[in-house]
């Protein structure tokens, strides 16, 4: 029996792959290298397809009767907040037509378990510095809205042939749990920065007049570890008869400042630095951090790893 990854060797991905591979886990990986590393899945079975594409059922379909697979983790999708507002087609296409192709997949192969990788995106703007997952989801770009109707779309599939699914809500995630599979994209925050001093500039802070402990925007930063772990918890809640409940928070409940998250990278990097204060973005809340209570309650699930964990391990894999 094995376990497919979608988008397995990408950055999240490969981090699940490498928490069941250590595990004793087999692995089948499905990566249409857009963004991935076959270097990272070496030790594993790596299917080079789009799940996108017309032929994608019939790949995966049989992939899965091959390897017997037993379980899916869905990572694999488009995931720039601004791309989507600028394609949104695109977004639509590639995310939902992706998940379609997989659930018809599943579906055919009789998979009945199954891991989504969800997004705080699900929430948009809340009013609320903390949510629950019982919060009202308003997604403000076609990202986020991919998100929540592909955590619909396993809703119904569990309706309609009894698959069992999990979706997870990512918070913000960084750091690396091995060197080798250090963030290679310059999208959030903590890359961001690490670009804009490898480059001699000031990494930009935009807007510091909010209403928070220092101005900054506070946001739940989860080490990448910590979320690999958080799949492999869910996979074993899939077993259970007694399933509660269907959609999960993944952060620590713990909200670090922007101007905190620098502070750290002074210390990981022994460097100092100047700070560029811009006006603030629009659609940015003040602060938004997870309710981790139930997924502490029913997968007994927690984060194990704080800020200085995050930063100094992309740190050190940025390095080497």
């Amino acid at each position: 029996m094995s376990i497919l990854v979608t988008g397995g060797a990408g950055y999240i991905g490969s981090h699940v792959v490498r928490v069941l591979e250590n595990q004793g886990k087999k692995v089948v990986v499905v990566d249409n290298l857009s963004t991935g590393l076959p270097e990272r899945v070496a030790n594993s079975e790596l299917i080079k397809c789009d799940i996108a594409s017309e032929s994608a059922v019939e790949i995966i379909a049989k992939t899965m009767k091959d390897h017997r697979v037993e379980a899916v983790v869905h990572l694999a999708a488009l995931k720039q907040v601004g791309e989507s507002v600028e394609k949104p087609e695109l977004y639509f296409r590639e995310n939902l037509g992706g998940m379609a192709n997989l659930l018809e997949a599943a579906r055919i192969g009789n998979v009945q378990k199954f891991v989504f990788s969800s997004s705080a995106a699900t929430y948009g703007i809340p009013d609320a510095a903390i949510v629950d997952e019982d919060y009202e989801c308003k997604p403000i770009n076609p990202y986020g809205q991919t998100k929540l109707i592909g955590e619909w779309m396993t809703a119904n599939a569990t309706r309609a042939w009894g698959m069992r699914a999990v979706n997870l809500r990512y918070f913000n995630v960084a750091g690396a749990g091995w060197p080798d599979l250090a963030d290679t994209a310059t999208l959030n925050l903590v890359p961001i920065v690490f670009a804009a001093l490898e480059a001699g500039e000031a990494p930009v802070v935009f807007g510091n007049d909010y209403a928070t402990k220092d101005g900054s925007c506070i946001r739940d930063y989860v080490h990448v570890l910590d979320l690999a772990e958080a799949h492999v918890a869910a996979l074993g809640y899939l077993d259970s008869d007694s399933r509660k409940y269907d959609t999960f928070n993944v952060g620590t409940g713990v909200g670090a400042s922007v101007f905190d998250v620098l502070q750290q990278i002074a210390l990981a990097s022994g460097k100092k630095f100047d700070i560029e204060i811009k006006s603030r973005r629009a659609g940015d809340p003040p602060a938004l951090s997870a309710d981790v209570s139930r997924i502490k309650s029913e997968l007994g699930w927690v984060a194990k790893r704080d800020l200085a964990d995050i930063i100094d391990s992309a740190w050190k894999a940025k390095q080497g």
